[in-house]
């Protein structure tokens, strides 16, 4: 018979942690869907339980809202997005920022110091095993490698197809406690977005392998590509715009390391033959998309300059997400055999005030290289700059600008190609 640990209280297991870690520790905390938000309230009304401890993941901003960092004057936090909760302390230098795409925070997680893992599973099968349920994207590089390992045990989370498990007799102990799992919403849609989704909609071929980043474009684009057949859906999260598409011909296979949206999703998921949960090895390694025919990857940025790169992390200077996957799935795009590397934005920003094709970009790093990406789609068309000169470029792009700032781009070019 499977050993079973020590089910107690919430408090209690926090204690029992500290009990087995008595000093400072590297602790490993899981993000999207799977955020132990119930533990995190125990270290909050009861600071001391966090004194020494780093925490670190990937966490999804507008989804992971839990400052680690705060519980406690002693305690750190490491990730790979700065969602705005995290802007106290990392400018308390408390939250340390690693700018590493998914492939790369894979490895990390594979190879970093780690102490524990708080992780949060749904309850035990037959056999003894925890699904990861709805969230498998990192956690399969780290849990094994934890020393100590204790875990909230969710009667909310359903068995979802292909998610890795852990047996019982893994942790130290766990708690029982039922709680809604984190979701997404992507709010309102202003109306460029849907102009944009039917650019894009007609860039993407039937039986296509399709990925979308999280949030506005990927609430447009679904629907968008109702009338499409034998689409494979494969991204790093799927989310509630799936629904839109899910029922007929469009859908043929999903495959995706994190559900992120409403209980609806995940009941309809749940007992859907076409769904695979795969972990980050498995939905943004290179070779994998490489290996994808017409991988057509379609993701948001903040801006692009006329020399086609992008910033997808800073508005006004300000570091406010991440890389994360963005990079590996337009790399992963361009070496599939006739995928396509796509990046979407609305024209401006600020009431039409600021041009988000601009000459130059604003932010103090490049998220993406000119290299990267091969279509850029505003409300006003799409620009596909593969194979296309300097000048053919920049031409491109002020081509989709919005008409009230082409004159100014026009000019800002012809300053820009006299200075090279």
């Amino acid at each position: 018979m499977t050993a079973r640990p020590p089910v107690l209280s919430p408090d209690a297991l926090v204690a029992r942690l500290r009990a087995r870690l008595p000093g400072a520790a590297r602790v490993y905390v899981p993000g999207v869907a799977a955020e132990p938000y119930v533990l995190a309230d125990v270290f909050a009304r009861d600071p001391e339980t966090a004194r020494g401890l780093t925490f670190f993941g990937v966490w999804i901003p507008g989804v992971n809202r839990t400052d680690w960092s705060a519980l406690h004057d002693t305690a750190r936090f490491e990730t790979i997005f700065l969602a705005p909760q995290l802007r106290a302390g990392f400018e308390a230098r408390r939250t340390t920022f690693l700018p590493l795409t998914y492939t790369k925070a894979w490895r990390w997680l594979e190879t970093c110091a780690v102490d524990a893992a708080i992780l949060q599973v749904a309850p035990p099968d037959a056999n003894g095993d925890c699904s990861l349920s709805l969230s498998c994207d990192f956690t399969p590089a780290i849990w094994a490698r934890a020393p100590v390992r204790i875990a909230q045990i969710n009667p909310a989370l359903p068995v979802m197809p292909g998610a890795p498990s852990i047996p019982i007799s893994a942790f130290a102990a766990v708690c029982e406690v039922e709680s809604e799992p984190r979701g997404y919403e992507a709010g309102d849609l202003p109306e460029a977005f849907s102009h944009i989704a039917r650019h894009i909609a007609d860039l993407v071929e039937d039986r296509a392998a399709v990925q979308f980043g999280l949030g506005k474009v990927q609430l447009a684009v679904l629907p968008a590509l109702k009338g499409h057949k034998g689409l494979t859906i494969h991204s790093g999260m799927v989310s509630d715009p799936l629904l839109d598409i899910i029922d007929g011909d469009a859908v043929a296979a999903i495959r995706t390391g994190a559900v992120l949206g409403s209980r609806a999703l995940a009941d309809r998921l749940k007992d859907d033959p076409r769904l695979t949960m795969t972990p980050v090895s498995g939905t943004h390694g290179g070779a994998v998309l490489a290996g994808l025919a017409r991988f057509t990857a379609i993701n948001s940025v903040i801006e692009v300059d006329l020399f086609g790169q992008a910033n997808a992390e800073f508005v006004g200077g300000r570091l406010v997400s991440g890389g994360g996957g963005l990079a590996d799935f337009l790399r992963g795009a361009q070496a599939s055999p006739g995928g396509k590397a796509i990046v979407a934005l609305a024209s401006t920003a600020k009431g039409g005030t600021l041009a988000r094709i601009t000459p130059r970009l604003t932010a103090p790093a490049v998220s993406l290289s000119r290299a990267d990406i091969d279509i850029v789609v505003t409300e006003y068309g799409a620009a596909d700059l593969r194979g296309l000169a300097l000048e053919a470029r920049a031409g491109a792009l002020i081509q989709i600008a919005h008409p009230d700032h082409r004159a100014m781009l026009e000019s800002a070019w012809t300053d820009i190609r006299r200075s090279l």
